[in-house]
């Protein structure tokens, strides 16, 4: 099913170190990752960056080819990107055939954003993969507290954030069931002009966009229920406390990722 391959915004219950950190930590981390991943310009970093997210990912006990699922649904993406940047890119030709030219760094240039789209994903889906909505909220808004006394939305940009990566792959479920139900009926969504095929969309977006908005009410009804009334006087079963192990691996981690990056600007 379409929405089985989507591994951001699901969890695995397993029992790890990494799924027993803090989630600000994980939070922290990651957003520390993604940073680094856009300023960093050589192969070496990449390739230390990904030993340490695969180190993560066993750390955490999950299947490497689960968490590589989550690559599968921007795999056009990818060979998009890929054609651009060798076939516009000026540089040395390689290959030639009529106007179509290959360049090596146009190649070189391709694989290079290939691997840091790729990285990003995996460390964004390790994160959701190893986090329960509720610690990814509590994380979030804790992390955002400090903005509070100049009236920003903490709570309720934390809750909108996590609702929203949660539903990722509901939704893609959603979308998967419908075409199945569709193409039983007849429908043709792979064949035809691409006007044709905008056309076919149509009996599987209104169904799709009707159980959305059905799937909203049922949620806001079921928090309203609850007397949830935002974040104001809110209390919390678990409250957030850093533990030795949070601060050990925040360090190590942010130290191993500062070597790498001083590395990409002065050594390598």
């Amino acid at each position: 099913m379409l929405g089985k391959s989507i591994v951001l915004g699901q969890f695995i219950p397993i029992e790890s170190p990494i799924h027993s950190l803090d989630p600000r930590v994980k939070i922290i981390l990651a957003g520390v990752l993604i940073f680094i991943l856009f300023i960093v310009q050589d192969w070496f970093s990449f390739l230390f960056l990904g030993i340490f997210i695969f180190g993560l990912t066993l750390t955490a006990h999950i299947p490497t080819g689960y968490l590589l699922k989550s690559l599968k649904p921007i795999l056009f993406l990818l060979v998009f990107t890929l054609v651009l940047q060798i076939f516009f890119t000026p540089g040395e030709v390689i290959w030639e055939y009529g106007i179509l030219r290959i360049s090596r760094e146009g190649f070189v240039r391709g694989l290079f954003i290939i691997v840091r789209l790729c990285l990003l994903i995996l460390a964004t889906s390790l994160l959701t993969l190893t986090t329960t909505p509720v610690e990814l909220t509590d994380g979030l808004e804790y992390l955002m507290n400090p903005f509070k006394r100049w009236g920003f939305p903490a709570h309720e940009l934390a809750m909108m954030m996590t609702i929203a990566i949660r539903f990722i792959p509901t939704l893609l479920e959603e979308a998967d069931r419908i075409m199945k139900a569709q193409e039983a009926r007849g429908a043709n969504f792979e064949t035809g002009s691409i006007i044709q095929r905008a056309k076919n969309l149509i009996p599987l977006l209104v169904p799709l966009f009707i159980n959305s908005f059905k799937r909203a009410d049922d949620l806001a009804i079921a928090m309203e229920s609850r007397c949830y009334r935002g974040g104001i006087g809110r209390t919390r079963l678990r409250v957030l406390q850093l533990k030795q192990s949070d601060y050990r691996f925040l360090f190590l981690s942010l130290a191993f990722i500062t070597f790498v990056t001083f590395s990409s600007f002065f050594l390598w």
